[in-house]
């Protein structure tokens, strides 16, 4: 059971009898508790506790909160009091938190920081040109900064300023030179292994490893677990470092991304909120389109198969069997895109290793297509009215349909990638509908291979009445 759902009730009592003594409630509870109680406060009761507490307090509780809810606590609480906890909150979650908040309402907010915190409001200004899902979003401007020139012993003390000062994990120190340029920077284990009177040039490590402000937070996330790193600086044109981005907030974005590519391959527009808060008429908009998409797409198959009536009418028990061979050549795009996906997705893969893919997938779905072409055929042949024709019919279209599958579900995220849509785009059930059809074409085409004469025959009986 959640800390939150015992406290709520007397934190309720609390704010009606006696407000004064919620300080010395709250005291002993880490911020990530504390958020999940004003979580399960109505809006009105959140913003009551909110106003009520210290800001530098009520910061790390507001980082903590999903977007949402801080636009619905927002909307209760005094300009003045946002703006107070904004000054006290780390830049990149300053900046996240205007980004949730309409125009008219954050420029309010912003108008009363800009008198309580001007440095703050100008990084929110500045972190606001950039993209919501760049680096610049990520990073916060509290950082331990040094000349190269300086001992040791003076970075350790500019850290334990810091950390005085803010909660923010410290990894590393940065060497500033000239014009606020990054010239290297020390490992916080390396300081403590020098002796305290050792020149930090002697000690700097030059070969940086940075991201621009404008960079996409996948490609951060990507780069920072490529090369282990716990904080990584971002840089501008100039050199001059703007913020560094913690290990923490990637954390944030891995999990952010990968439900959204969840979401899409499940055939669904990703939700802005958690499930519980998302309204039923939005969940009608977000499934319903797709639902409709692949609804429309279904008509080309019900066309493929009527299309096809005659040959179905001839083979008999073909239809029996025709949503066995579809469904299989699904399943087997759908494990193809899967694993193009997520290669994509953590840079395993990108669009110009398509023709070594196309060539494995190929592969594969032809070892796979024969094994499975083995069993279908056995499967056939246990029923008396069925020959060896119509058999190896079946076995055939399995062995096509199967490297139709791989190779089409591997294609297609790769030719969304290039045209810049995201590859999760390309879900399991669009790949499944798609090599439906595809695979009554191909079961047709095999049957007029294996089984001409029975085609045959059956037309010319037809023309004969």
């Amino acid at each position: 059971m959640k800390l939150a759902a015992l406290l709520v009730p007397d934190l309720r009592q609390v704010l009606k009898e006696d407000p004064d003594q919620l300080r010395e409630l709250l005291d002993e509870i880490h911020p990530e508790d504390l958020a999940d109680l004003v979580a399960d406060l109505d809006p009105e009761e959140a913003a009551e506790l909110m106003a009520r507490m210290p800001a530098a307090s009520a910061a790390p509780i507001f980082e903590r909160l999903e977007e949402h809810e801080q636009e619905e606590i927002v909307g209760h609480m005094a300009p003045e009091s946002v703006a107070q906890i904004a000054s006290e909150m780390e830049a990149d979650d300053r900046a996240d938190l205007f980004s949730a908040l309409s125009d008219d309402v954050g420029d309010k907010i912003l108008e009363k920081l800009q008198r309580v915190d001007p440095e703050a409001a100008e990084e929110v200004r500045e972190i606001e040109r950039y993209p919501e899902t760049s680096a610049a979003h990520l990073m916060t401007t509290r950082y331990v900064s040094v000349s190269p020139d300086e001992t040791v012993a003076d970075a350790l003390l500019a850290v334990r300023r810091l950390a005085e000062q803010d909660d923010e994990p410290i990894y590393n120190v940065y060497a500033m030179g000239k014009s606020e340029r990054l010239v290297g920077f020390c490992a916080l284990r390396d300081l403590i292994r020098a002796t305290p009177e050792t020149r930090l040039d002697d000690i700097l490590r030059t070969n940086v490893i940075s991201v621009p402000p404008e960079a996409d937070q996948e490609d951060v996330a990507r780069k920072m677990a490529k090369y282990d790193l716990n904080a990584m600086p971002v840089i501008d044109e100039k050199g001059v470092l703007l913020g560094v981005i913690t290990i923490d907030d990637v954390i944030d974005v891995l999990a952010q991304e990968q439900t959204e590519d969840v979401q899409k391959i499940g055939g669904i527009e990703p939700l802005d909120v958690p499930y519980f808060q998302t309204s039923f008429i939005d969940f009608i908009k977000k499934r319903g389109v797709w639902l409709v998409v692949l609804f429309v797409e279904e008509f080309f198959t019900q066309t493929a198969l009527r299309y096809y009536d005659p040959v179905f009418e001839a083979i008999k028990g073909a239809s029996y069997y025709v949503p066995l061979l579809i469904s299989t050549g699904g399943n087997s795009g759908s494990q193809s895109s899967t694993l193009i996906i997520r290669g994509l997705a953590v840079g395993e893969i990108k669009f110009s290793d398509w023709p070594r893919i196309f060539a494995r997938e190929a592969l594969m779905g032809l070892v796979l297509g024969a094994f499975l072409g083995i069993l279908g055929f056995a499967r056939v042949l246990m029923y008396r009215d069925q020959g060896v024709d119509f058999a190896a019919t079946v076995a055939l279209t399995l062995v096509g349909i199967v490297v139709t599958g791989c190779t089409v579900g591997s294609m297609l995220p790769l030719i969304l990638k290039r045209l810049g849509v995201d590859p999760a785009t390309s879900s399991t059930p669009f790949i499944a509908s798609l090599v439906d059809v595809l695979g009554i074409i191909i079961f047709v085409h095999c049957a007029k291979l294996v089984m001409a004469k029975v085609l045959a025959a059956h037309a010319a009986a037809a023309l004969g009445h």
